[in-house]
């Protein structure tokens, strides 16, 4: 049997826990016998969670990730043994409208920019040093193929997923030799609460993406994530872009006037 890591070992931290991939991610590493500390801006949501989990495999801190000393003070107060963090997911993020750029509300991509962008340095920046103190462990950061490939009002979403990219690439230079491994995961077409978010709650259009469709669901990226972690530490996975069998790459758009 290939050697892969003890799950059992885990002790992840995640961020945006409360839907989608980040909940997955709690439930699947949990349920391999590993320790998370869930958060998110619902706490009701979280202490759901935590209900579901137990206390003893799953510490929840109700946070808002562009809240920079909220984030210190979260991170500098987790008791142990969940401050023996290995793993750290930065999940949290969203897309806000499908606007073209020229239309879209500059509050809706200041909240992108402040939540996928900052939000997610924070996280990695404040947890990298104890990864590196203890002797290693993993980043695992949320792309999207939007970071790959460009569709009509995607602009500053795509933008900041393209900075995902990027930084998780530079990351990887940054610690070589520190025994951290960095993973990007680039989903495609996913049914979660993504385009609920997206639509600010019009559940017409927030469900005319997954029409007549079978989209990913968020089980699906969370094996994803759970299987990059386990491999051996000597194996690190760049990154893992995926689609719904459903979905593929369009053609180009061609502008033609008359």
């Amino acid at each position: 049997m290939y050697p892969l890591l003890d799950p059992s070992r885990f002790t992840v931290f995640i961020t945006g826990a409360t839907s989608g991939f980040g909940e997955a991610a709690a439930r699947r590493y949990v349920a391999a016998g590993g320790k998370v500390i869930a958060t998110g801006r619902r706490e009701d949501r979280l202490e759901a969670l935590r209900d579901e989990l137990g206390a003893e495999h799953c510490h929840i801190i109700a946070l808002d990730v562009r809240d920079r000393a909220a984030m210190e003070a979260a991170i500098a107060a987790i008791p142990a043994p969940f401050d023996q963090i290995n793993v750290v997911l930065a999940n949290a993020g969203l897309a806000l409208g499908l606007q073209p750029a020229a239309e879209t509300d500059l509050n809706d991509w200041e909240t992108m920019i402040d939540t996928n962008i900052k939000g997610l340095v924070y996280t990695v920046r404040l947890l990298l040093p104890g990864l590196i103190a203890r002797g290693g462990g993993h980043v695992v950061t949320l792309g999207s193929v939007a970071g790959e490939y460009a569709y009509p009002g995607g602009s500053v979403y795509g933008a900041t997923k393209a900075f995902v990219k990027q930084f998780a690439l530079n990351l990887r230079s940054d610690l070589q030799g520190k025994k951290v491994r960095v993973t990007n995961i680039e989903p495609g077409l996913t049914e979660t609460e993504f385009s609920l978010v997206r639509f600010k709650g019009d559940e017409g259009k927030a469900s005319a993406p997954y029409a007549r469709t079978e989209a990913m669901n968020a089980e699906d990226i969370a094996e994803s994530i759970f299987w990059a972690t386990s491999l051996p530490a000597h194996v690190n996975i760049n990154k893992i872009e995926m689609m719904a069998t459903t979905q593929a790459i369009g053609p180009f758009d061609i502008y033609r006037e008359g």
